[in-house]
C-alpha cells in the first residue's frame, strides 16, 4: 500500500471516530467549539434550523391511507424530539399532508391524523405541547404533481417546520 492510501485511510478513520459521540449524526465541531455540521467557515451550527431540516430530518412518510408511524418514522422522530429538547428556544408546527388521491375531505381528515400522530408522538418523547401545532393541508400543498405512485409516495407526509419561539 502507497503513503498515501495509508494517510487517506488513517485520515478517514480519525474522522469517523471523532464523530461517534453525537446523538443527531456525524459532523464535527466549529471553530468555537460548538457542535457543527462540517469545520471551519459555513459550518451549520447543530442549534440551528437548517441543522434540524438538513441532518435531523423534518419530514416523515406514510404508507397509503395511513396515519400510524412506522419504524423510519419513529427513528426519526427520536432525533426530532431530541434536537427540540435540547432547543427549547423554538417552536414548531407539524403539517399533515395527503396524496391527490380521495376527496377533499378525506385527505384533509387523513392529513389531520397524520399531524396529530407526529405531535403526540413528539409529545411523548418530552417535547412540551405549547412548543407544538398541527396544520392539515390534504392535498393542496403536493411535493411532487403527477397522477402516479411516485409523486403520490411523496406526498404522504408529515412536515415538522421549526421557527423562533419564545427563550426559554
Amino acid at each position: 500500500m502507497t503513503g498515501l492510501r495509508i494517510g487517506l485511510i488513517v485520515v478517514a478513520m480519525a474522522t469517523l471516530s471523532a464523530c461517534a459521540n453525537n446523538p443527531f449524526g456525524s459532523f464535527g465541531k466549529g471553530k468555537d467549539g460548538d457542535a457543527a455540521l462540517g469545520v471551519g467557515e459555513g459550518a451549520i451550527e447543530e442549534s440551528s434550523i437548517a441543522f434540524f431540516n438538513t441532518t435531523v430530518g423534518d419530514t416523515i412518510l406514510f404508507n397509503v391511507d395511513q396515519s400510524t408511524l412506522n419504524d423510519a418514522a419513529v427513528a426519526l422522530l427520536d432525533g426530532q424530539a431530541n434536537w427540540l429538547n435540547a432547543n427549547t428556544q423554538y417552536m414548531a408546527t407539524v403539517e399533515g399532508h395527503a396524496d391527490e388521491q380521495g376527496t377533499r375531505e378525506y385527505n384533509m381528515a387523513l392529513s389531520a391524523r397524520r399531524a396529530q400522530a407526529v405531535y403526540n408522538y413528539l409529545i411523548s418523547r418530552g417535547v412540551a405541547a405549547d412548543r407544538l401545532t398541527t396544520v392539515p393541508f390534504g392535498k393542496d400543498k403536493p411535493l411532487a404533481t403527477c397522477s402516479e405512485e411516485e409523486c403520490w409516495s411523496k406526498n404522504r407526509r408529515s412536515v415538522t417546520v421549526v421557527a423562533g419561539g419564545f427563550n426559554a
